[in-house]
């Protein structure tokens, strides 16, 4: 998993260099994730990059160990709070209705938990995911890739479900603030990704076309809003994971 994530950020750099015009999916259905080049699609070369953040370019393992502590030790429950907490938001989306992406991580938290015989307080399980999302670091390569695409002359916008003032909190710890020209927050039009109006209001603030735009993330979640009659780029890790594969059935 490292080495993808360093090829996936390397790939990335490397599109600032070619100008998006060389890269191409290369997983096929019995290509290990591990082993996988990322998938690009399209090749024009965009006026703005909008990276996700959690997983793509901050490393969630401490994260992951602190929420499993409290968790009795269930790192096995993680994968489930996880969805869960993805569930509620888009359900709270669905629904025409906006709550702050920890406290519906935290909610998942204490679902999960009580599910599980755990019992986890709303100011515990709330102070945990506050904590836990406010102090991880940056994957090893992506200082580097992200100097070399700004160096190219392409703007850099992060675009992120956390809060305006929790992404400063962790660009702040990571020391990535100065990488990117603007940072977005679905706080601000009250719909979380991966609704394609999110993708729209993006690119409205950002003065460009969906279609002259790239998304850059790690996981489904983040992207699939993004893709439409007139949507973006993507540039998406581990091809060979059941999300890229949901992405080919969907074309």
């Amino acid at each position: 998993m490292t080495n993808n994530r360093r090829m996936f950020m390397k790939k990335a750099a490397m599109a600032g260099i070619a100008g998006l015009t060389a890269a191409k999916a290369t997983a096929s259905s019995n290509t290990r994730p591990e082993e996988a080049n990322p998938v690009m699609i399209s090749l024009a070369r965009p006026k703005v990059l909008f990276f996700d953040v959690n997983e793509t370019l901050l490393d969630l393992t401490a994260m992951k160990k602190h929420v499993g502590d409290v968790l009795d030790g269930r790192e096995d429950l993680l994968p489930l709070w996880f969805t869960t907490m993805l569930q509620y938001s888009l359900v709270t989306t669905a629904g025409r209705q906006y709550e702050h992406f920890g406290f519906i991580g935290a909610a998942a938290l204490q679902m999960v938990a009580a599910n599980n015989g755990i019992s986890i307080s709303q100011k515990s399980a709330r102070e945990t995911i506050a904590e836990s999302m406010s102090a991880l670091p940056a994957h090893p390569e992506v200082k580097a890739a992200l100097s070399q695409l700004k160096g190219d002359g392409y703007k850099l916008v992060s675009f992120t479900n956390s809060s305006n003032a929790g992404v400063k909190k962790q660009f702040e710890f990571a020391g990535l603030l100065d990488f990117f020209e603007d940072r977005l927050s679905v706080e601000d039009i009250g719909k979380f990704k991966p609704f394609a109006d999110t993708y729209d209001w993006a690119a409205r603030k950002m003065g460009v076309a969906p279609a002259d735009s790239m998304l850059i993330a790690a996981h489904c979640s983040a992207w699939l809003g993004h893709f439409g009659p007139v949507g973006g780029q993507l540039l998406l890790a581990d091809p060979g994971s059941s999300h890229s594969r949901l992405r080919r059935f969907l074309k």
